[in-house]
């Protein structure tokens, strides 16, 4: 997979063309927006952060890189949930869809991180 294939961008943004499969990676549905607008072509909440997590976490950048180590530590633990998320991101440009405010530290990042490393990318 190379490493232009999977993007990042929040989800109450424009839907492009260039997005290419829309995968939102939250446990909730984003307040506000419907689902026809969302443009959503999978929504992947097996691999989102746990609420315990999330609300723990809170998008702290000083919880970052603990965020990160138990964040992967779930994924590890949920290996049907991340083995039919790397199925979904074939051949075709990705987009993780996340709805936090916070652009730099959330899971989207740490996921994206987390699926190039399984990927060997």
């Amino acid at each position: 997979m190379p490493e232009s294939r999977i993007g990042i961008k929040r989800v109450y943004d424009m839907p492009t063309h260039a997005d290419g499969y829309r995968i939102l990676i939250d446990g909730l549905w984003p307040r506000g927006l419907s689902k026809a607008s969302a443009q959503i072509d999978y929504w992947a909440k097996s691999v989102a952060p746990t609420p315990g997590l999330r609300k723990w976490y809170r998008h702290d950048p000083d919880k970052w890189d603990e965020f990160r180590t138990r964040y992967f530590a779930e994924l590890d633990a949920n290996p049907a949930a991340v083995a039919d998320l790397l199925a979904r991101l074939g051949d075709h440009p990705v987009t993780f869809l996340f709805a936090s405010r916070e652009t730099q530290y959330n899971n989207a990042h740490a996921l994206e991180d987390y699926v190039r490393r399984r990927a060997g990318v």
